[in-house]
């Protein structure tokens, strides 16, 4: 499989992934998956979830591909940056989430997308 196909793959997966994580928690569990923005209340509906999955999906192949062309260990810079922005993307739950449980269903999707997207878009 050439690295395009796969890399698109991953990004993919890794949408999937968090929609998985929403259809679990929402619909099966009854989690209200609300968030604070700009100043009212905001439900994560699987539009959103999927649209920003496959945001930074795209955003971290572009950064990837942006790497191999300036760094000579563009691997091991990936796996340096791709888990800090991860650890940063997680303010955005822990700061907005409305509940404990929101938190809880915010913080898994991004762990998971998270997770996909760094092994996989890296792997050679």
């Amino acid at each position: 499989m050439n690295k395009s196909l796969r890399r698109l793959l991953t990004v993919g997966g890794a949408a999937v992934a968090a929609l998985v994580v929403w259809a679990v928690a929402v619909p099966l569990a009854g989690v209200a998956l609300t968030v604070q923005m700009g100043g009212g209340l905001q439900e994560v509906g699987p539009v959103s979830v999927v649209v920003a999955s496959l945001v930074i999906g795209l955003a971290g192949w572009a950064l990837l591909a942006v790497l191999e062309r300036v760094t000579s260990r563009p691997g091991r810079v990936w796996t340096v940056v791709a888990p800090a922005v991860l650890v940063l993307s997680l303010l955005g739950p822990l700061g907005r989430a409305v509940g404990g449980a929101a938190m809880s269903v915010l913080v898994v999707m991004h762990l998971v997308v998270g997770g996909v997207l760094v092994g996989g878009l890296a792997r050679r």
